[in-house]
C-alpha cells in the first residue's frame, strides 16, 4: 500500500472506535497490466458490523481485502483506508484473513494450527493452546485435536482454519470465500458455526462471496459491486434479527424478500 492509500483524505472523520474500517474513494491501478481493478470505493463499517461484497466475477472484490490487508503491489492501491479511525500500522494486530483454501501446515495438527497464529505473535503457550482448545471445540472439533490435515475431509480442515482466524483475537476479520470450495450441506454448518462465533465475539468481519444466500443470511448489509472496473452500486441493509439461523432463514419469507432485492441490484451491475 502506498502512502496515498494510508494519509487520510480531508473531511475524513477520525473515529477511534476499535473495529472500524473506513474506505474513502479508494481505486486500484496496476499499471502494468493497464487494468482498473476498482474505482472510488467508499464504504463504513461500525465496529462489530459484519458486511458483506458480492459482484460479478473480477470485479475487485478480493482485491479490496488484499488493499485492506497491505498485500498489493507498491503504488497500485490510491485513496484512503483508515482502521480505528486512523491509517493501518504495517504490522499490527488489528486484522485477521481467512483465505478460500484453509493453508494448514500439514506437518502440524488440527491443534497446533489452530494456534499457529497465536504463537507466531508470541502469545505464551497455555494461553493460546487454551484459546484454540476452546476454539476448536466452538467449531465442532472436540476429539480431532491431534488429527493431521490429510486426514481431514475439507469442510473439518476449514473449521480448523476458522478457529485459527478467530483465535487471533484480532477486532477485524477479512475473509475471501472461505467456504466457497465446501458441498451445500457442509457450507450450510460452517455458515452456522461462524455466525455462531460472531455473535459470541462480534468481531467487525468483511466477507467475500459469490453466493447471494451466504451474503444475505449472514449479514448486516450486503455491498453490491458492478463489473470490473468495480464500484458500488447498492448497500442493501439486511434486515433480519439477531440471532439468527442459516438454516432457519430458508424458509423465511422476509429473507426471501431481501434476496431477490440484491439479485435485482447484481443484475443492474452486470448490465453496467
Amino acid at each position: 500500500m502506498n502512502m496515498a492509500a494510508q494519509t487520510p483524505a480531508p473531511g475524513v472523520a477520525r473515529q477511534a472506535a476499535p473495529g472500524s474500517v473506513i474506505f474513502d474513494k479508494v481505486s486500484v491501478v496496476f499499471e502494468a497490466a493497464n487494468l482498473v481493478a476498482v474505482s472510488e470505493f467508499s464504504l463504513n463499517i461500525a465496529p462489530g458490523e459484519f458486511v458483506s461484497i458480492v459482484g460479478p466475477s473480477g470485479c475487485g472484490k478480493t482485491t479490496l481485502l488484499n488493499f485492506a490487508a497491505g498485500l498489493l503491489p507498491s503504488g497500485a492501491g490510491r485513496g484512503t483506508l483508515l482502521v480505528h479511525g486512523k491509517p493501518p500500522v504495517t504490522g499490527s494486530h488489528d486484522l485477521a484473513y481467512m483465505l478460500a483454501r484453509d493453508a494448514l501446515a500439514p506437518w502440524r495438527t488440527a491443534l497446533g494450527n489452530a494456534e499457529l497464529g497465536t504463537e507466531v505473535r508470541g502469545v505464551p503457550a497455555e494461553q493460546r493452546r487454551a484459546r484454540a482448545l476452546d476454539l476448536l471445540e466452538k467449531v465442532g472439533l472436540k476429539g480431532f485435536e491431534n488429527t493431521y490435515p490429510k486426514a481431514l475431509s475439507q469442510g473439518m480442515r476449514q473449521r480448523v482454519a476458522l478457529a485459527r482466524t478467530f483465535s487471533l483475537d484480532s477486532p477485524i476479520l477479512l475473509m475471501d470465500e472461505p467456504f466457497g470450495a465446501l458441498d451445500a450441506q457442509t457450507k450450510l454448518q460452517l455458515e452456522d458455526v461462524l455466525l455462531s462465533l460472531w455473535q459470541r465475539e462480534r468481531r467487525t468481519v468483511l466477507f467475500i462471496t459469490h453466493d447471494l444466500s451466504e451474503a444475505v443470511s449472514m449479514s448486516d448489509r450486503v455491498i453490491v459491486m458492478s463489473a470490473r472496473p468495480g464500484r458500488i452500486i447498492a448497500d442493501v441493509p439486511i434486515t433480519l434479527g439477531r440471532p439468527r439461523s442459516v438454516r432457519a432463514l430458508q424458509k423465511d419469507a422476509h429473507y426471501h424478500e431481501l434476496y431477490s432485492q440484491v439479485w435485482s441490484k447484481l443484475e443492474e451491475g452486470l448490465s453496467q
